[in-house]
């Protein structure tokens, strides 16, 4: 008698040791998200007479980078490899596409498109904003924008860490109150 009930305590245990590690995995809930690289809108007089920079484009994957982390770090977001659409991605402009951000985070089998653009007015003044699409119907999700001061990797990365801490991972953003 003994052993049946040491055996049913040790099976009860395990039992409930395997529901608290389902409950325990976040990414049963988190969406799959694939994160676009950013893309730079300039309107300044010196991208018209100068063309890209290398410092910009490299700040650009940076900031795309840094976003992917943060969601990650967050778990409330399953963020998924782009890798096999950045190619396509990269000669598109996902922002006036048509929709095609969407048709490839449908390749990729994701939730949500999130797509980032940099306009620069100047080296003074830049904007950045992040779109949300649901990847199956299309629509917006959500859209946040801020404004920064100073083409450098500081101001860039702070502006990706606004928008994640303020705006994407606030905990009422996009609620109704």
């Amino acid at each position: 008698m003994r052993r049946i009930m040491f055996v049913a305590v040790l099976l009860l245990a395990w039992l409930s040791t395997a529901r608290a590690d389902e409950r325990k995995d976040p990414s049963k809930d988190q969406p799959k998200t694939a994160v676009f690289d950013f893309e730079l809108i300039d309107t300044s007089l010196q991208g018209e007479k100068d063309g890209q920079r290398a410092d910009e484009q490299a700040r650009l994957l940076r900031a795309g980078d840094q976003l992917r982390r943060g969601l990650t770090d967050s778990g409330r977001y399953a963020v998924i490899d782009i890798a096999p659409v950045r190619a396509e991605a990269h000669n598109s402009n996902l922002q006036a596409c048509g929709g095609c951000d969407v048709q490839y985070a449908q390749k990729l089998g994701a939730d949500l498109a999130i797509t980032g653009t940099v306009q620069k007015v100047s080296n003074l003044i830049l904007n950045m904003n992040i779109y949300i699409r649901n990847a199956r119907t299309g629509r917006l999700v959500t859209a946040m924008s801020a404004d920064f001061r100073s083409n450098t990797d500081e101001s860039w990365s702070r502006a990706v860490s606004y928008l994640l801490r303020n705006r994407l991972l606030a905990p009422n953003y996009g609620k109704p109150e």
